[in-house]
């Protein structure tokens, strides 16, 4: 509930309201809580709080619950009974400005990003590569840029990394060796990525995080990520919350510690995080939380315990709402006895033993004072939503679906000629150029068998030519003989033995021939 005179009213313990103070409200926070302690309500309330003061929110919805946020609110048994413990008379129930999406696109706009976009190392962590395959990836990612290739949706990945396995040997000596076994691991975590809807999340309009950042009649805007189907996807969720946070950092400009934040990042089951996350990457996100509190950004991790959170990052998250634990264990115990050290000691009590006796509802929070130092912990009671609690029908999801402003901007995908098409066409080209190169050579060789004459050939022309040459010596002999005038039996002696010189010669002629068309054929 928001107010001039008590701010970001979250909670009310016995010395009054517990506040989050505007200025602070980018230097994060953390709700923890056994389950069905009251995490998700104390949610809804934050995120409705920071509604009503103008500032938009994003948070994922693992049940549905959170959709009723866009609801308007009604009295109940339990919020009248508790209205004279918050010194609330006539509360005025009220809706948010919701707009749900889907990075399925099923249960709201498709949100999608570029492969380009999700970069190699999240990328690497989403297909769980080792660190060999890691580093392939970063070469494909640098050939890529190298060649001015865009990688936009799952088939340019795929894509380029055939093109890069076909062409490894160009770039060992640049990059390094790049086996066809590591590209081919890639290639099956890639397969396996598509089967869990990956495929639908990379691709074009890629989601533009000002949408994120929208207010309506003065009120932020709540966006509501449907995760619930996601959700059976840890690692897909965790990356794309942590891509989604990256954005954030990289787009927005530095403005410091404003009035209020410019958006409120609630980041639901934080703790699959930080699961199988690399050193490398946990210093990014490290990195990441410490700093974008500059660009006016808070977030608010939602969890069980928090052991959940690596101590670095715990120690950023200033604004604390700490719901009950149970100690059963001695794991346990050690939870509650980690929870218990984040806290401000407050000699009214224990804190370990308070955080084991609370009642669902109340918390123990702690909140930063106007000068950043954490309060002393109180023991309080969370504010009720006043929008409603639960889940909406499908058909009022679709409604607000429908009348939302975005609608229609992100819901046809777009497919660009990018390094899919691109390789597509540059095979289709070389493949045509040597098609036409072969045709080429069999129409060439074609040609020079036509015009070489065979071994038949070459007899009958010689044949024909000693033929010739016989006839033409036996006709000039008997012109001869006519125009002397000798005898017949003269001139059949003469002529017999020009005939029989006549044949050996074409005798030796044919032989010469087929002797050297044959040698011929047997040298080549």
């Amino acid at each position: 509930m928001y107010d001039k005179e008590r701010g970001l009213y979250i909670a009310h313990c016995a010395n009054g309201a517990l506040s989050i103070t505007g200025k602070m409200a980018n230097r994060h926070g953390l709700i923890a809580g056994a389950t069905g302690t009251g995490k998700t309500v104390t949610l809804q309330v934050m995120a409705e709080t920071f509604c009503q003061a103008g500032v938009p929110c994003f948070m994922a919805d693992m049940k549905g619950d959170l959709s009723g946020i866009s609801q308007v609110g009604k009295m109940s048994g339990f919020i009248e009974k508790r209205l004279p413990e918050f010194g609330i008379e006539n509360p005025e129930f009220q809706a948010c400005p919701v707009r749900f999406f889907d990075v399925f696109g099923e249960q709201g706009h498709p949100m999608r990003a570029t492969i380009s976009q999700m970069g190699p190392q999240l990328l690497s962590r989403l297909m769980s590569l080792n660190e060999t395959q890691d580093g392939v990836l970063n070469i494909v990612f640098r050939i890529a840029d190298e060649r001015g290739l865009l990688l936009i949706d799952v088939k340019d990945l795929r894509s380029m990394l055939d093109w890069v396995s076909k062409h490894a040997k160009e770039y060992t000596t640049k990059y390094g060796n790049i086996s066809s076994v590591t590209i081919g691991a890639i290639q099956r975590a890639l397969l396996q990525l598509e089967a869990q809807g990956a495929d639908k999340f990379f691709g074009e309009p890629s989601f533009d995080i000002y949408d994120l950042m929208q207010t309506e009649g003065g009120k932020g805007v709540m966006n509501v990520l449907a995760a619930d189907k996601l959700m059976l996807q840890p690692k897909l969720y965790s990356t794309y919350l942590l891509w989604l946070l990256s954005e954030l950092y990289s787009t927005l400009p530095e403005v410091g510690d404003l009035p209020l934040p410019k958006l409120v990042f609630f980041f639901d089951e934080a703790h699959m995080l930080f699961t199988d996350t690399s050193k490398a990457l946990l210093d990014k996100i490290e990195q990441v939380i410490r700093l974008i509190r500059s660009k006016g950004v808070g977030i608010y991790f939602i969890t069980q315990s928090p052991a959940d959170i690596p101590e670095n990052i715990l120690g950023q998250l200033g604004n604390r709402v700490q719901h009950a634990l149970r100690a059963y264990t001695p794991k346990d115990q050690k939870a509650v006895k980690t929870a218990a050290d984040t806290f401000r000691a407050n000699p009214a009590f224990k804190t370990d033993e308070a955080i084991m006796n609370l009642e669902t509802g109340e918390a123990l929070v702690s909140f930063l004072d106007e000068k950043g130092a954490p309060s002393m912990v109180e023991r309080a009671k969370i504010l009720f939503p006043l929008s409603q609690i639960g889940a909406v029908t499908e058909g009022q999801r679709l409604d607000i679906i429908k009348q939302s402003r975005i609608y229609g901007k992100y819901d046809t995908p777009v497919d660009r000629e990018s390094a899919f098409e691109v390789l597509l066409a540059e095979a289709e080209q070389q493949a045509l150029a040597e098609a036409e190169e072969t045709a080429a050579a069999e129409t060439e060789n074609k040609k020079e068998e036509k015009q070489k004459p065979g071994i038949m050939s070459k007899v009958w022309k010689a044949v024909l030519t000693a033929i010739t040459s016989t006839l033409a010596t036996i006709l000039g002999t008997y012109v001869s003989d006519k125009v002397t005038g000798k005898k017949t039996k003269s001139r059949t002696s003469a002529t017999g033995r020009v005939v029989k010189n006549a044949t050996s010669a074409a005798t030796r002629s044919v032989t010469k021939e087929l002797t050297r068309d044959i040698l011929g054929n047997l040298i080549k």
